[in-house]
């Protein structure tokens, strides 16, 4: 039996590793590709933020050196305006169906262009799905403000193209009908508006997802007896569900705010501020009354709205197994 002879204590075996310094070419680097971008982020993102926290704790009429601080009291009286209110109201109201409506339309559409085809053979979309995608996207090329007022101009009471349609099928009631102009009306015409210049998009975006998604599945669905229907439900949705959520929270922060929209279709607020939102109230209140520091409070509300919006979505979509495990 031999021995077991312990290695000399100097061994390098035994040495703890040094620490390697970093070199001065690697700090530069590090501060040119991660300091400088942080820089001017903070610079033009963080500090503005700061400073509309700032004004809205004061009086600050936007065009003097001279406010006083006045606390919450912006705050408190944005809980007490009822034109605000409303305008939060509406905005909820765009955050939940604009959205939902948006994405099922959108994951429908692109479930048909990529895997809605021959229910026999290879698993492929519907014939001439190019000509799908051309033509769902194009909306999406015209800028917000020209698609506003072209929706406004088709249902304008007296000479709107969709009032001339419909009078000229018989519907006689729709002839000088403000579509617009009616509270019933104001805000699902805006909120098709939106939509319509939005579904295109978000269609192009979940067919680039389901093209990701392995044809074994599919096919082994198929095996399985499963339609359409059951194969989106069981393949396609959970395979993009991360992709639903961006989405979801992108078209979030749109419904917040639509401010060019709701200044195209309906400037003023639509009839009983049906169609009022959160910026256009903001923008009246910094601009036509003077009020900047209300007007602040009523941004640092808009983003804190904005923010718990997406922390509900990666809640819920966490809470329902949508993370990766």
């Amino acid at each position: 039996m031999t021995d077991v002879v312990a290695p000399p204590s100097g061994s390098s075996r035994f040495k703890r590793p040094r620490r390697r310094r970093m070199s001065r070419a690697r700090i530069v680097f590090i501060l040119i590709t991660l300091g400088l971008p942080f820089a001017f982020y903070s610079l033009f993102v963080l500090w503005p933020f700061v400073q509309a926290f700032i004004y809205s704790l004061t009086n600050w009429g936007g065009f003097s050196d001279t406010f006083e601080f006045v606390g919450l009291a912006n705050y408190k009286a944005l809980l007490h305006d009822d034109i605000f209110l409303k305008a939060v109201r509406n905005n909820l109201l765009l955050a939940l169906v604009v959205p939902f409506v948006t994405i099922v339309l959108s994951l429908a559409l692109a479930t048909m262009v990529t895997v809605g085809g021959s229910s026999t053979g290879a698993v492929r979309g519907l014939d001439r799905s190019s000509l799908y995608r051309i033509v769902s996207f194009f909306p999406y090329t015209i800028p917000a403000i020209v698609i506003g007022l072209i929706w406004s101009q088709m249902f304008d009471p007296s000479s709107g193209l969709v009032n001339g349609l419909l009078t000229g099928i018989g519907l006689d009631r729709f002839e000088s009908f403000a579509w617009l102009g009616e509270v019933s009306t104001a805000m699902p015409v805006t909120m098709f508006v939106i939509i319509w210049g939005f579904v295109g998009f978000y269609m192009v975006l979940f067919i680039a997802a389901i093209k990701g998604i392995p044809s074994e599945l599919y096919d082994a669905a198929r095996v399985d007896g499963a339609g359409r229907v059951r194969m989106t439900m069981m393949v396609t949705l959970p395979m993009v569900r991360d992709t639903i959520q961006t989405a979801y929270i992108y078209l979030g922060i749109l419904a917040l705010d639509a401010f060019v929209y709701m200044a195209a279709l309906n400037a003023s607020g639509g009839p009983q501020n049906s169609t009022l939102t959160m910026t256009q109230d903001l923008f009246n209140t910094a601009f036509k009354k003077g009020q900047f520091g209300l007007a602040s409070a009523m941004g640092v509300f808009l983003a804190a709205t904005t923010l718990t919006f997406a922390a509900v979505v990666f809640t819920i979509n966490r809470l329902t197994r949508g993370r990766d495990r």
